[in-house]
């Protein structure tokens, strides 16, 4: 590995790749309104027949 010119630049990219995600996250989940996300955790226990008379 030691051979390959710049190889240890690949590594930086990735953990600024892995910050930057996580960072984002984090940020959004302090700020997201907390209406929508009851609303999205509820998505699961709807009934189906609900949802599929809202397609329509």
């Amino acid at each position: 590995m030691e051979s390959i010119d710049g190889i240890a630049t690949y590594p930086m990219i990735s953990l600024l790749i892995f910050f930057v995600f996580f960072a984002v996250l984090f940020w959004w989940v302090f700020t997201a309104r907390k209406e929508y996300i009851k609303e999205v955790s509820e998505i699961p226990l709807e009934d189906n027949n609900q949802n599929n008379k809202q397609a329509l």
